[in-house]
């Protein structure tokens, strides 16, 4: 039974001696020239001795958005359709709406469009109500002070200013420029307004708190593309009436 068992290990201990043989055999040892394992996310130079047809091939395999594509072959992705009900193609709206475009693919016009509209009611009202903190979060400095200045020599005088919101009826793009990534918009608002001023003792001495006036502004916002805050700041206001 002994010697028995004793041939039988003998001969596991062979048929393992071999399979390692042939495994070393087949996959090979390290050498210490092997290749690291490929990290399809590391940067990889071509060689340098590489020319021709070859490599010119190898060069356009992948295009990663926004960093090789021509302006001509970006055109020709966008929707014909795209501007429409906002500005006719080739104008030169449109031409910068489309330089945003390029740089943000996700920009909406219409989006802006609703938001400057809201942003419009909120600066106007909080203006009326002296409301500083909302200002300062929608405006860019130099407009901040300004709009600032006229609350305290308001408040100066004692007076109170008075401003409902009957409709915004229009909000149209007047111009659309891109300098170094910092985009400005500007937009010409035709709204109804019910607008009051009143001294310390309640009197009127400005506007009505009946009528119902029609208001043009011009208003330009800004923003630089490609950042993470999604905010358009109001940069310079002009009153068309």
């Amino acid at each position: 039974m002994q010697d028995s068992l004793d041939v039988t290990t003998i001969i596991f201990l062979a048929l393992a001696v071999f399979v390692i043989w042939r495994l070393r055999s087949v996959l090979g040892q390290k050498t210490g020239s092997e290749k690291p394992p490929f990290d399809p996310f590391s940067r990889r130079d071509a060689p340098a001795q590489r020319s021709g047809p070859r490599q010119a091939q190898a060069d356009n395999v992948v295009r990663l958005p926004g960093s090789g594509n021509s302006p001509a072959a970006a055109a020709a992705e966008l929707s014909p359709d795209r501007w429409k009900g906002v500005a006719e193609l080739g104008s030169p709206v449109a031409t910068g709406l489309d330089e945003i475009l390029r740089i943000e693919p996700s920009f909406s016009v219409r989006e802006f469009i609703e938001g400057a509209k809201m942003a419009y009611e909120m600066i106007v009202t909080a203006f009326a109500q002296g409301d500083r903190k909302t200002l300062k979060n929608l405006l860019a400095r130099e407009v901040y002070e300004g709009f600032d200045r006229a609350i305290a020599d308001r408040e100066k005088r004692g007076e109170k200013a008075e401003t409902t919101f009957v409709s915004i009826d229009r909000a149209d793009l007047e111009t659309v420029e891109l300098r170094n990534r910092v985009a400005q918009i500007t937009v010409r608002f035709l709204s109804k307004l019910i607008t009051a001023t009143r001294d310390a003792q309640g009197n009127i001495v400005d506007g009505s708190p009946e009528a119902v006036v029609d208001v043009t502004d011009v208003w330009t916002f800004a923003r630089t593309l490609g950042t993470r805050d999604p905010n358009w700041q109001l940069v310079a206001t002009e009153s068309a009436q």
